[in-house]
């Protein structure tokens, strides 16, 4: 079964908001009411409420980096994660984590990144060559 998640979080300020979806991941907006906005984040709804982000800490190991926990993201074909991160590094976003690979030469050989959105929210968004080997071992 395939499907597309929805996601609703807290941010401070919905301008601001606007401003990095929208101009800097270059997220389409879609509804919007004075206290929160959604957003078509690659294919998936987030919807983005006006509260106290959630507290994340770098607590997740992969491989010998710690990430923040939690954290939410999505998984891209590889010319699409390299579109992607080539225009976060033209943007000078701050990384948390370079684009990078992840598990080279191994059956879940990944490209990562991760970052933080302007509340502190991480988001990891990975790219593989097939996405097909999303869950091989």
């Amino acid at each position: 079964m395939k499907s597309l998640f929805h996601l609703a979080f807290h941010v401070t300020d919905l301008a601001q908001t606007r401003r990095f979806y929208g101009d800097v991941l270059g997220c389409k907006e879609g509804r919007s009411t004075a206290t929160w906005v959604d957003f078509d984040f690659f294919g998936h709804q987030l919807s983005m409420h006006l509260g106290e982000p959630f507290k994340t800490s770098n607590t997740g190991r992969v491989g010998e980096h710690l990430v923040p926990m939690p954290h939410f993201g999505l998984v891209l074909p590889l010319s699409d994660w390299q579109a992607l991160a080539q225009r976060l590094q033209a943007a000078k976003l701050d990384f948390v984590l370079a684009p990078q690979i992840r598990f080279a030469g191994e059956p879940g050989e990944q490209w990562t990144m991760f970052f933080l959105d302007p509340f502190g929210n991480p988001i990891e968004v990975k790219g593989l060559a097939s996405l097909d080997t999303l869950y091989a071992t």
